[in-house]
């Protein structure tokens, strides 16, 4: 990949498929830049997030659309990544066991060197620390922790033009996001965001992931374009 010639900005969007990221590639688009779309396959539980993530590329017109493989089940220890039961009793206090270990600072730093690679000065994620599982990978401080790393780790930080972070979701509820989503003209009905889909290839309606979402598009006052195979 050549480095960045033109000065049209671009930004790498970290696209996992669900709602957030494509609100947040969404953003990016509206704000000029031309995007760049990576999605990590590490082998999560079903395909249907990777599919989800190659409609949104396409529906923000990214320029391109890199899926890396990285094989996370060789570590296991998430409900993600082994042979474990997804939580649906409703989104507790705990971290639950869906979270991935470290996931978002593997998936931020492969996102950091294509960006360097690209000639990109920014990167979007769709992280929020409202209506959320607990990670401690999305909340604000991870985010401005990681923005301070990447400046010392860079060529392009070292030589005084650090990768910018940007994580606007960040402080949104998930209605804020729905509502935004609205905002943008985005078909949300393509994004996926549950961690157990039926055989039938519906939402399952009851992991934290589809009872966020859900409670969303309810307190925003949005029709819910989601297919659920149960409602909490």
């Amino acid at each position: 990949m050549q480095t960045n010639s033109s000065s049209e900005p671009r930004a790498v969007v970290l696209l996992s498929g669900g709602l957030d990221s494509m609100v947040a590639g969404a953003l990016a688009r509206e704000a000029g830049y031309r995007l760049l779309a990576l999605s990590i396959d590490y082998n999560q539980r079903h395909r249907v997030e990777l599919q989800a993530a190659s409609r949104v590329a396409k529906s923000l017109n990214a320029m391109r659309h890199i899926v890396l493989p990285l094989d996370l089940t060789a570590f296991g220890g998430s409900a993600l990544t082994a042979d474990i039961a997804v939580p649906k009793s409703g989104v507790g206090d705990d971290i639950p066991i869906t979270y991935v270990p470290a996931r978002n600072t593997i998936f931020l730093s492969l996102t950091l060197g294509l960006a360097e690679v690209a000639g990109a000065s920014d990167i979007f994620i769709g992280v929020n620390a409202l209506d959320y599982s607990g990670y401690p990978d999305c909340r604000p401080e991870f985010i401005d922790a990681f923005q301070t790393m990447a400046a010392l780790a860079t060529k392009a930080g070292v030589e005084g033009h650090p990768i910018r972070i940007n994580a606007p979701l960040q402080h949104m509820s998930k209605a804020d996001i729905v509502r935004e989503a609205d905002r943008l003209g985005l078909d949300t009905g393509i994004s996926w965001s549950c961690y157990d889909p039926t055989p039938d290839g519906k939402h399952c309606g009851l992991c934290d992931s589809c009872r966020l979402r859900s409670k969303g598009y309810q307190e925003a006052g949005l029709p819910d374009p989601t297919l659920y195979a149960a409602r909490p």
